[in-house]
């Protein structure tokens, strides 16, 4: 299901935590890379990085660590948790369930793209200004071709140990792995909260009326 209309990609672009194992082709792969070093970022430094990873074996590694995370945090989060705003009990579960397939299934999504920063020892809230919009855009584009996806941090729980798994170098950090693959699901529009409920005109709790 490819498309060109950016609202419909946008409105459209459900996190596809359920994928084949089919390959992807390198073509594909490259127009996503394309469309990530295309974003904005700091002072056009471009100080980001782009992991394309199919090795199975840093990736079950990495795995592990993700596993560990949904078991000690993520999991009781989901299990104790209320449905988020725009999204129904029944809906909830679906999403809870696709979130402990990715947990196990991780490392089996044919290509990860991990988007690192090379930013010295401190890393810092700023400098996700200079990788999410790429990393967003990597989603558009993977959203575009027809093919599923999610960001992901939650191996950020275990920043060092996964980073040295990725035999990333002192002074660069990951800080999203994409787990690309053609989906299981279909796209379809995304739950989220009315425009009235999160958006505020000129002062903190004055409703948005535009």
């Amino acid at each position: 299901m490819t498309s060109t209309d950016i609202f419909e990609i946008m409105g459209t672009m459900r996190a596809m935590r359920r994928l084949k194992p089919d390959a992807v082709p390198d073509a594909l792969i490259r127009k996503i890379l394309e469309a990530g070093v295309a974003a904005p970022n700091g002072g056009n430094f471009q100080t980001w990085r782009f992991m394309v990873v199919k090795d199975p074996v840093p990736k079950k590694a990495v795995q592990l660590l993700y596993k560990r995370a949904f078991d000690e945090t993520i999991g009781p989060r989901y299990a104790t948790a209320a449905p988020p705003p725009g999204v129904s009990k029944e809906r909830y579960a679906r999403q809870h369930a696709a979130v402990e397939y990715l947990t196990e299934h991780f490392h089996e999504a044919p290509v990860w793209i991990v988007a690192c920063l090379i930013d010295g020892a401190t890393p810092n809230r700023m400098a996700g200004a200079s990788i999410y919009p790429a990393v967003q855009n990597m989603l558009l584009a993977t959203r575009a071709l027809g093919l599923g996806s999610t960001l992901t941090t939650r191996h950020l729980l275990f920043a060092k140990e996964a980073d040295a798994a990725l035999g990333l170098p002192d002074g660069v950090h990951s800080y999203a792995i994409l787990p690309i693959g053609y989906p299981m699901g279909k796209f379809g529009p995304v739950g989220r909260t009315a425009l009235g409920d999160v958006v505020f005109s000129e002062t903190w709790g004055t409703r948005y009326e535009g």
